[in-house]
């Protein structure tokens, strides 16, 4: 394969590259968010008495938020994980001169449905945390 082949090849798996890029910044940020719901929960957690029954529906919540971060961070890594399979399968077709056109339309709407559910739930747990932030001011 010549140069002239090789740098077509290149520029179209430069898309699912740039995607990988943002994908993994958005991973970083639910890896911080989901550390920190985390590590409020075990602070509410290790209240006693009293104060544990007051931070019962923050508890709640703080679970409820976890639970979408841990599904919202599997989904962006499963988006992350079909970009670079995409690049894999663009590189392999055009080398092969395999014709499986199919199979790189599947992984950009797999990788591209992963990042949407994933980004919904990362909006949601955005509302979430809101609604933890309302039950505190409300105990004050």
């Amino acid at each position: 394969m010549t140069n002239d082949q090789i740098i077509p090849i290149l520029q179209t798996a430069v898309g699912p590259v740039i995607l990988i890029s943002g994908v993994g910044l958005l991973l970083l940020t639910m890896t911080n968010r989901l550390a920190r719901t985390v590590d409020r929960a075990r602070a509410l957690g290790a209240r006693e008495g009293e104060a544990r029954k007051k931070a019962q529906q923050q508890l709640d919540l703080l679970l409820k938020r976890a639970r979408l971060l841990r599904r919202a961070i599997f989904l962006i890594s499963a988006s992350a994980l079909c970009s670079a399979s995409l690049v894999v399968v663009i590189f392999v077709t055009a080398l092969a001169g395999a014709s499986i056109g199919w199979l790189i339309c599947v992984l950009f709407v797999a990788a591209m449905s992963c990042l949407i559910a994933s980004l919904i739930d990362f909006i949601r747990d955005v509302n979430l945390s809101l609604a933890a932030l309302d039950l505190e001011l409300d105990r004050r």
